[in-house]
């Protein structure tokens, strides 16, 4: 498979252990790219001895945090050489394998982009029901090289929202699959630690998502 998973890590080293070690027990061989947004706990430290005790895995490490969406663009664009990308959450839990192989055999022709599980929102990023249907990011399989000619992911409390806007315009398909059977995702583990950072930002979306604007 011409895979490259990538976990993006920040100050959440215990999770990140869990995530790693869980994923590479179903999937030992795979590609696997870790960046740690510029922790500056013993982040580095453990990622390394991941490193050690697991094959094919590539370490980037940033001086700064850059945030989430940033992040996986930053990856998409300089790191990844593999057909395709998947982004798995640093709070997640690998339970059973097998999920790779079925979503890989999902990208039935040129205009299927991405794979995994829906999520409807509004024009702000807030779920909603109705409106624009993309995938849930803690864990999602997609073209490297359609990512790279999309707006890139942002700073933002839904980071795919442009990217996965301007697909759909373009005549992209998204395809469902159920991958939380196979994988465990907790939830804001790192957004309960830190927050989003958004700023001021976040809260006019807020706002005015309340307000219906």
């Amino acid at each position: 498979m011409d895979i490259t998973t990538v976990i993006i890590n920040f100050q959440t080293p215990d999770l990140l252990k869990t995530a790693v070690s869980s994923f590479k027990t179903q999937y030992p061989e795979a590609k696997l790219l870790i960046l740690d947004n510029g922790s500056k706990d013993d982040s580095v430290e453990v990622i390394h001895g991941l490193a050690e005790r697991f094959s094919n895995i590539t370490i980037i490490s940033l001086e700064e945090n850059i945030y989430h969406g940033p992040a996986m663009d930053l990856v998409c664009k300089k790191h990844i050489k593999s057909e395709y990308t998947f982004f798995l959450d640093s709070d997640t839990e690998t339970k059973k394998g097998g999920f790779l192989e079925k979503m890989l055999s999902l990208f039935e022709h040129e205009k299927v982009y991405g794979v995994g599980e829906f999520n409807v929102v509004n024009k702000r990023g807030f779920k909603a029901s109705s409106g624009l249907t993309i995938l849930q990011t803690p864990y999602m399989l997609l073209k490297t090289e359609v990512y790279n000619h999309l707006p890139p992911f942002i700073h933002h409390g839904q980071p795919t929202l442009n990217n996965f806007t301007a697909a759909r315009e373009e005549g992209f398909e998204l395809v469902e699959f159920k991958i939380s059977e196979c994988i465990d995702h907790k939830w804001r583990g790192t957004a309960d630690k830190f927050g989003y950072g958004l700023g001021w930002r976040g809260k006019l979306d807020y706002v005015l998502n309340k307000l219906g604007i």
